[in-house]
């Protein structure tokens, strides 16, 4: 049964230029790591900029179940003392979080205790056997349900292996990763593309032995993890929104500052380049380790294009909101290589193709991917969030694009990844309504 909260709906009325400066929340993937890197490191960790969401509190409530010490300064500063994970008492609810769940059991399956990683029906329903299968290769002893989790840790002396990993993924990376620092030996992952590399960074700045040659990346046990004192930088992520709907919205200028510009996070930026956006990078820096900037964007006309291989992997979280875009590009986009999107919170692809088919859209689906011709005359209507955040934003921002503005139910998930994501859009001039 979904709670009132889940009932949040979206009021958006067509037209209407976007304009002015706008910060996102925190990384999503960046504050997931902070918090589990911070609850093993001995000392006192300060986390500022942290992404206070609904799958972020999930693994931060999972490391306390571990016996993480973790004040809160404010909503997204945080203080932990670390050092000594313990037994929890009970199983630790994940809720929604995919990525939290997965890193974790790479966390836990060195530890000397037993544990349980469980979370929503939703949660219930993602593969888990990708991160199962290599580390009990390194001797853990993981069983998940059905492919599925509840996951059940027992303990176990790991062994370090090398593992060619047949997908480019951060989150299996990560797993592996984390669980080599307790490992008997290195243990090394080859990488088949780009993935996201900031578990890699971060490991790096807390004294982690960590070799990188080519695609071989080989982590060292026994390294005692020194504690972070980070500001978290915008997720580019979140920004996407932002960018699409100023694209799209005629007259619009935007600025969203501090942005992670990691390469490995920023396909769409370069997808929308290819299809003439005119957007661009100022106040370009660094913090906590990863390269920063701001993103001006300006109303544009778009023209389709065709993505595939090293690329989809570097916007694999971004692809609804590129359907958006697309169905406002003159001619064929055409995207293959994307069949991940079929096991995220929902299978994005079918999820995206039928809700906007609702608003007047003609969607090829294919099995790794999409065809949008366009461009296409959206017109009006409801269309459903299904509990994942970034369809409720993607839906959204194809309501602000349409000719007769959208209704979008069960929009409540947006705070899964941006908490103030209409609040946002309504300070830059969106019609929106939040019901």
């Amino acid at each position: 049964m979904k709670t009132a909260a889940s009932q949040t709906q979206f009021w958006l009325r067509a037209g209407g230029a976007l304009r002015g400066e706008a910060r996102v929340p925190g990384d999503k993937s960046i504050s997931h790591r902070a918090v589990m890197l911070a609850a093993l490191a001995k000392g006192r960790s300060q986390i500022q900029g942290w992404l206070a969401a609904g799958d972020t509190e999930a693994t931060l409530g999972a490391m306390q179940g571990l016996g993480a010490q973790i004040e809160r300064l404010d909503a997204n500063t945080l203080l932990i003392d670390g050092g000594a994970l313990q037994k929890p008492l009970q199983p630790l609810d994940l809720k929604n979080a995919g990525t939290g769940i997965r890193l974790l059991a790479g966390l836990l399956a060195g530890q000397p205790f037993a544990s349980v990683l469980d979370g929503s029906a939703q949660l219930r329903r993602r593969p888990m056997k990708r991160i199962t299968a290599p580390l009990q290769l390194m001797g853990a002893a993981i069983q998940a349900t059905d492919g599925c989790c509840p996951l059940q840790i027992t303990p176990a002396q790991l062994q370090g292996i090398t593992y060619d990993m047949p997908m480019a993924s951060a989150q299996v990376k990560s797993a592996i990763l984390l669980a080599g620092l307790n490992a008997d030996s290195p243990t090394t992952v080859i990488q088949p593309g780009p993935a996201r590399d900031h578990t890699e960074r971060m490991l790096r700045s807390m004294g982690a032995r960590l070799d990188e040659k080519g695609n071989k990346l080989t982590i060292h046990p026994g390294s005692e993890l020194s504690p972070l004192d980070i500001q978290v930088p915008g997720d580019v992520s979140s920004a996407a929104f932002l960018l699409v709907a100023g694209l799209l919205a005629p007259g619009s200028q935007l600025t969203i500052r501090g942005v992670n510009l990691n390469p490995t996070r920023t396909g769409l930026l370069d997808a929308l380049d290819e299809m003439g956006a005119d957007t661009s990078l100022t106040n370009l820096g660094d913090q906590a380790g990863e390269p920063i900037g701001d993103i001006v964007v300006r109303h544009s006309a778009l023209t389709g294009i065709q993505i595939g291989g090293e690329t989809v992997v570097r916007m694999i979280d971004e692809f609804p909101i590129l359907m958006v875009a697309a169905l406002h590009a003159e001619g064929e986009t055409i995207v293959r290589d994307a069949r991940e999107l079929r096991v995220k919170e929902t299978d994005r692809i079918a999820v995206m193709a039928a809700e906007l088919r609702k608003l007047g859209a003609v969607i090829e689906e294919r099995e790794d991917g999409f065809r949008i011709v366009g461009p296409q005359a959206l017109s009006g209507g409801q269309v459903d969030g299904h509990d994942d955040h970034r369809i409720a934003m993607s839906l959204a921002v194809a309501g602000l694009a349409s000719a007769e503005g959208a209704v979008v139910t069960d929009a409540a998930c947006a705070g899964d990844s941006f908490p103030g994501f209409a609040a946002t859009l309504q300070r830059l001039g969106a019609r929106l309504v939040v019901a």
